[in-house]
């Protein structure tokens, strides 16, 4: 997975001085049969088959099961108008549905 410098600045930003760590993957569920998950990780959450990326300030883990899914994906932040967020931009992805929320690979 890459992550875009904006991104990374987001990430530096928001983790100081709290979890250090976001997990990254893939949930069942949505209309479309998969959701990405994008969430700032307890310590008690990781797992040691989990992939690891290090950006010294803040890590990045992917549990094992997603990260087949994630290998050509990029993390990136958007800004739309009012709303920003952190958004996964996948060319894997066969399809979304139409709220955007759920993904088909």
């Amino acid at each position: 997975m890459e992550v875009t410098n904006k991104a990374i600045g987001k990430l530096i930003e928001k983790t100081a001085g709290k979890y250090n760590t976001v997990r990254v993957g893939l949930t069942g569920g949505g209309c479309a049969g998969m959701e990405y998950v994008f969430k700032y990780n307890e310590p008690i959450d990781n797992d040691p088959s989990d992939t690891v990326l290090d950006y010294g300030r803040f890590t990045i883990r992917i549990d094992s099961q997603s990260l087949p899914f994630l290998q050509h994906a990029t993390l990136d932040y958007v800004v739309r108008g009012i709303n920003e967020s952190f958004e996964i931009i996948n060319p894997d992805e066969e399809s979304r549905c139409g709220c955007g929320v759920s993904v088909i690979f």
